[in-house]
């Protein structure tokens, strides 16, 4: 499907290395996110967990990597892989250290995978709050830690977190998944404060409610009428941002998190 145009030069990150994790499904924001990035000129380490999406009721694509990875390399530049559990604590670093040993550096993470399952304050579990906070925010932290032991100092660093709606209105049936995604979000200008002396941006993007084919039609339904625009985001929809936050165009942008949700 031919994509929106965007504003960015095909080169805008010729020579850049991005690691992008939560790359799994081609209707999902990391596969949008690599797309964008890769049109872009830069070279991915994409993770992924198939067997997570296997389990959800949307599912796993058929074929799942096989496809994502030949759709990212027929856009032109290099596209390395790995499966990783983010609920192993050594993963992030084992990861990132993949990513380093193919590529020799990472410019940009994109810090997209993400842990998700229903249960309100009454039905969530303890093991339900850790698993959430273990893949979710410790995986998201050591990513970052990863991240900074490897960077050489080069321009063009850049860390984006994903969180979610949590800071905008309810999501009482999802508290352990709210408690993690809140935690990203406050983590925003600490980590910025941390990384921005070596020119290496932090932000944080709520990509809003976006269709990635998990909803029921009746949900579904509700959202779109709700939504100022009369629709779902698409997953495009947020990886056009984070793209231009990969470039150097947004160089002075640190420490923020930033709302692309359609005006709802």
């Amino acid at each position: 499907m031919p994509l929106p145009p965007l504003a960015l030069r095909s080169d805008a990150l010729r020579g850049r290395v991005a690691l992008v994790t939560g790359v799994s499904r081609r209707i999902g924001i990391g596969f949008a996110i690599a797309r964008r990035l890769a049109e872009c000129g830069a070279d991915l380490f994409i993770q992924s967990l198939v067997s997570y999406d296997a389990e959800q009721p949307w599912g796993a694509d058929a074929n799942a990597i096989e496809t994502v990875l030949a759709d990212l390399r027929a856009i032109g530049g290099r596209v390395e892989h790995v499966s990783a559990d983010f609920r192993d604590p050594t993963a992030p670093a084992a990861v990132t250290q993949n990513a380093v040993s193919a590529f020799g550096h990472v410019d940009i993470l994109i810090a997209n995978h993400a842990y998700s399952t229903p249960g309100d304050l009454a039905a969530m579990t303890a093991e339900q709050i850790d698993t959430h906070l273990a893949v979710n925010v410790r995986g998201t932290l050591l990513l970052a830690q990863a991240f900074d032991r490897q960077h050489d100092g080069r321009r063009g660093g850049r860390v984006i977190l994903m969180t979610s709606g949590q800071h905008g209105g309810p999501m009482s049936g999802e508290m352990a998944y709210v408690a993690s995604k809140a935690a990203l979000h406050g983590l925003t200008l600490s980590l910025s404060a941390h990384f921005i002396r070596r020119g290496i941006t932090v932000n944080t993007v709520n990509p809003g409610a976006t269709d990635t084919g998990y909803a029921p039609p009746d949900f579904y339904e509700a959202v779109r009428a709700a939504s100022p625009q009369g629709r779902w985001g698409e997953p495009d929809d947020a990886a056009r941002l984070i793209a231009w936050l990969a470039a150097d165009d947004a160089a002075w942008v640190t420490g923020q998190v930033i709302n692309s949700t359609g005006g709802s």
